[in-house]
């Protein structure tokens, strides 16, 4: 079973920047979405340093025997050191940070392990699942009972990020594995998208348009066509025998 992919990327309808970024491995054994923020260029700064260092520790270590827990870990430490290092010596960035989904595939099982609310889904058949949990604010409070579903959306504190690359005080991240099916495909995106499209709308997108980079094109001209308002970025990884990327 062939794996195939495809990302892209957009600033947006509102934004002068594009603090996202991400990193497709040319062989498909790996993908990172990285979400910037901080003052003075520092999102964009905080993405590339994030998606820069986890793709040359995951190059240089990917031969090395070592669990995907540890392998993930690795990276994520050193990029979140690595924009420390830059904060340090350039104090105007001093507040930057930045969100990341990790999915790699090792031995063909995929595994993943993500800071932030950048998002990783599953879809299968018509069904779009969210894998990863929002290290959020507003995604703790509705788990508590805070705050309900419906106000959630509009609530003021629902960017508040409860965990970011560029803190000292970062906690040791979790890599979890996947399982999939012939058929399925992963979604890789930055909050632009799923702060303008529902997952009924995103799944719609997903089932009229099999081919990855399409898809990818089709769901951030949709996003835009309902205001744009962020940077937006998608990254689609397909489990197909027949399709043509």
């Amino acid at each position: 079973m062939k794996r195939l992919f495809a990302g892209a990327t957009d600033t947006g309808c509102v934004r002068s920047a594009n603090q996202d970024s991400y990193y497709i491995d040319p062989e498909g054994r790996f993908f990172v979405v990285a979400d910037g923020m901080g003052g003075h260029a520092g999102g964009e700064v905080a993405s590339k340093i994030a998606v820069d260092s986890i793709r040359e520790c995951l190059e240089t270590l990917w031969d090395v025997e070592a669990t995907p827990q540890k392998l993930m870990q690795d990276a994520i430490d050193k990029a979140n050191q690595a924009i420390i290092n830059d904060q340090i010596a350039n104090p105007v960035r001093s507040d930057m940070g930045t969100t990341v989904v990790v999915l790699i595939f090792r031995d063909e099982q995929p595994w993943f392990c993500h800071i932030g609310d950048s998002r990783l889904y599953r879809f299968r058949g018509a069904k779009l699942e969210q894998i990863s949990d929002d290290h959020t604010w507003i995604a703790r409070a509705i788990q508590t009972g805070v705050v309900n579903a419906d106000d959630a959306k509009s609530h003021p504190w629902r960017h508040m990020l409860l965990q970011c690359l560029g803190r000292e005080d970062l906690k040791s991240v979790t890599a979890k594995d996947i399982e999939w099916q012939p058929g399925d495909r992963f979604l890789i995106c930055s909050d632009g998208l799923t702060e303008e499209l529902s997952d009924d709308r995103i799944a719609h997108q997903l089932k009229a348009t099999r081919n990855c980079q399409q898809a990818a094109e089709s769901l951030i001209e949709a996003a835009k066509l309902r205001g744009g308002r962020d940077n937006i970025t998608v990254v689609i990884v397909s489990n197909e025998l027949n399709h043509n990327n």
